[in-house]
């Protein structure tokens, strides 16, 4: 195990320094570095799905971004990158690297087939702190998902919680008025 030493204040250049020498996603999350490794096939197919049901569903004022990253407020060293996001199709031509969460109408975490229950919560408690007001996770572990809406004091007041195979039922404009679910993948039993 290699220990790295970060000066305070100096965790968004430790992340991207981790990136860029290690090729895993590198997210900070209430001052945590978090990294993952490249998503699996099921997993992007899952993010692939979804956005091809949103693409031609979204009115031109939105569109669907991945690998866009979404700011803590008042907190410039803390970020969540999505899998998946929709934004304001100007989100397109910003030269910001951080979208603020005020403009981000839905967020898409896929859960990976490592990931624990505790780092689900964490990055969950994230976005609704940063006041992300609709997020949507999927787990191919057990096909099922789940949409957290309206966030309030730090928790998200909707939850619903739902099976592959069930709709997702989605909170209005720009978005469409639900998500299908019947194509989404599985993985693969764990021996």
């Amino acid at each position: 195990m290699t220990a790295i030493t970060v000066r305070p204040g100096r965790l968004r250049d430790a992340a991207e320094e981790i990136e860029r020498s290690t090729g895993l996603r590198v997210q900070i999350i209430g001052g945590t570095l978090v990294m993952s490794p490249t998503p699996r096939g099921k997993h992007a197919g899952t993010v692939q799905v979804l956005r091809d049901q949103l693409i031609p569903a979204l009115p031109g004022s939105h569109r669907v971004y991945e690998v866009s990253s979404i700011c803590m407020p008042d907190d410039e060293d803390d970020y969540a990158t999505p899998d998946m996001i929709v934004l304001p199709k100007d989100w397109g031509t910003d030269d910001e690297w951080l979208a603020d969460p005020r403009d981000v109408a839905l967020a898409l975490e896929v859960i990976s087939s490592s990931e624990r229950a505790s780092g689900i919560a964490s990055k969950t408690e994230w976005y609704a702190i940063a006041g992300v007001t609709t997020l949507l996770t999927a787990d191919p572990r057990n096909g099922t998902w789940t949409l957290h809406t309206r966030p309030r004091d730090g928790v998200y007041q909707g939850v619903l919680h739902g099976k592959y195979g069930e709709p997702v039922p989605l909170t209005g404009a720009p978005l469409p008025s639900e998500l299908r679910t019947d194509e989404l993948p599985l993985y693969s039993p764990r021996h």
